[in-house]
């Protein structure tokens, strides 16, 4: 069913025309018409690339298959039904891919927007996708009003009620370029990551932008408290400033697990090159330990070694010694999960392959939009407890025995 130059010619005019969203994209809008256009021509493609030869072609006499008619189908769209008219072979052999066989409903048109700017596109890279794959002109302006639609979704997921109890919880930043007031700032994304009691993961929320503080630590905890958490056992975290004393503040009970290997790579800052391997090995001895007991021994012989040449190393762990050490009073099995933040690492990792391609956000909304994309794609891989979870949550019943749920009880 091709569209004669007239009735082409109507269509551009109604895009042109469209003055609202639903213009666009609602039931007689104009994306359903060209959608309708676009689908025909490219089915009449595929039936070219199948025969080898364009229609009327002589190139395509005595090949022994042919254009045989068209069949006409309705196939259900976000914007109503539309007719195609799908093109038949003499031999039956033809099988369309835009529209398969049997095939009823076509993908909305929106996540298929949606599905690229998760994995990372630009507006701009998305609008001409589209244009290749539909024939439909879609301006990067309306691109960026589709995804504006997650905003909402944003703050209903930020504001969901969550778990009574949550025995780890991890927090970690990671920064980025955005645009502010005409400014290119450096600003950071603070994620919460939660291992859950059944032992899955998630994700509490995402903040961006603040300066790191008690204030703001305060604030951030004081939420997760307000969206239901009553109890937190273990709380890594990687030095931040100010969390200690927010967390004491609103979750007295929990202990604080500071990352050692961030201490580590924070003490070779004040450590010259030739003094790094040995330095490494020594530490190692530290928060190797099996007990907290042999733990302090050791650091008192790295104290003995290094504490003349490099005393800014041993006053750092020293300092920070009540929070590198909590993990001591824990199995092996717990100890692994806790002495580092690697679990919102991993996270953030992901982060960063979907936006490599981005040096600077234009705001902090189309950053917000593209990390909570990104999570939402890979919680869907979250299907798995983490390892050894059957013993980890007999530890954690025998450790925390008043504190920790009833799974058999929950609703």
């Amino acid at each position: 069913m091709e569209l004669s130059d007239e009735q082409m010619e109507r269509l551009r005019k109604k895009l042109a025309d469209a003055k609202s969203y639903d213009d666009l994209m609602g039931k007689d809008g104009a994306i359903k018409d060209l959608l309708s256009s676009a689908l025909n021509d490219l089915l009449e493609a595929e039936l070219t690339t199948h025969l080898g030869y364009e229609k009327h072609s002589p190139a395509g006499r005595n090949t022994g298959n042919s254009r045989n008619g068209k069949t006409t189908k309705s196939i259900q769209t976000e914007h109503g039904p539309i007719e195609l008219s799908i093109p038949r072979d003499r031999e039956g052999r033809f099988s369309p891919v835009a529209i398969k066989k049997h095939q009823r409903r076509l993908g909305r048109l929106e996540d298929q927007v949606i599905s690229l700017y998760a994995r990372g596109m630009s507006t701009r890279a998305i609008s001409d996708q589209i244009e290749d794959l539909y024939g439909v002109e879609l301006s990067a302006s309306a691109v960026s009003e589709i995804t504006d639609r997650l905003l909402q979704n944003i703050a209903e997921w930020q504001a969901r009620p969550l778990e009574t109890v949550y025995p780890f919880v991890f927090f970690d930043a990671i920064h980025y370029s955005v645009r502010d007031e005409g400014r290119v700032v450096k600003k950071a994304v603070y994620s919460c990551l939660a291992v859950t009691v059944e032992g899955g993961k998630d994700l509490l929320g995402l903040w961006i932008g603040e300066a790191e503080s008690a204030t703001f630590w305060h604030g951030v905890i004081t939420e997760l408290r307000n969206r239901g958490v009553e109890d937190i056992f273990i709380a890594c975290v990687d030095g931040i400033k100010g969390f200690s004393e927010a967390m004491e503040a609103v979750f007295p009970r929990t202990k604080v697990q500071r990352c050692i290997i961030h201490q580590v790579r924070s003490s070779f800052r004040s450590i010259s090159w030739k003094d790094r391997k040995a330095v490494a090995r020594d530490l190692k001895t530290v928060y190797g330990a099996t007990t907290q007991e042999a733990a302090e021994t050791a650091l008192d012989t790295v104290e003995e070694t290094w504490g003349t040449k490099y005393p800014l190393l041993i006053k750092s762990w020293r300092t920070n010694w009540p929070e590198l050490s909590a993990y001591f009073v824990y199995p092996e099995e717990i100890r692994r999960l806790i002495y580092t933040t690697n679990a919102v690492e991993a996270l953030h990792r992901q982060f960063r392959k979907v936006t490599k391609s981005k040096s600077v956000f234009p705001h902090d909304n189309a950053l917000r939009k593209i990390l909570y994309l990104a999570y939402h794609q890979l919680s869907y891989k979250w299907t798995m407890a983490v390892r050894d979870w059957p013993f980890v949550y007999t530890q954690l019943v025998l450790l925390y025995e008043d504190r920790m749920p009833d799974l058999d009880n929950r609703v």
